[in-house]
């Protein structure tokens, strides 16, 4: 008897294909090393929202980052709180467990602002031994 794989039992795609969905990814996605690495570099091209809860937040967030949850951001909380000229919005929550970055960046997005979501979230920045501020 042959056993079938479970990971072949839908074809995968084609390589230019699946280099597009990557690149696309990335549109996307901002892994907690470059946002690291952006910060010690002292590069100033995104803005970090934490969209946690005001509490999870005072008792840890990334350096440098504002707490907006994701609920609060409207246009006017956002025009008040990120200049237009700011490049990009990064947004991040406590991590894969939760969708509050997701649904912050869907509101940045509908107002019009460039953003990408850090997966991982806080727990994943952690987890890289990265610091924290409180």
């Amino acid at each position: 008897m042959q056993i079938r794989s479970a990971v072949a039992a839908t074809s995968p795609a084609t390589a230019s294909q699946a280099m597009e969905h990557f690149r696309a990814k990335l549109s996307y996605e901002a892994d907690a090393s470059d946002v690291a690495a952006d910060l010690a570099a002292g590069v100033a091209a995104c803005v970090l929202v934490d969209c946690r809860r005001p509490e999870l937040y005072a008792a840890g967030h990334l350096p440098g980052a504002i707490n907006l949850p994701h609920r609060r951001i409207t246009a006017a909380v956002v025009d008040e709180l990120i200049p237009d000229e700011c490049t990009l919005i990064v947004t991040y929550c406590a991590g894969p467990h939760c969708n509050a970055s997701t649904k912050g960046a869907l509101r940045f997005a509908a107002l019009g602002r460039p953003v990408k979501e850090m997966p991982g979230g806080i727990d994943g920045w952690r987890r890289e031994n990265l610091p924290i501020e409180q």
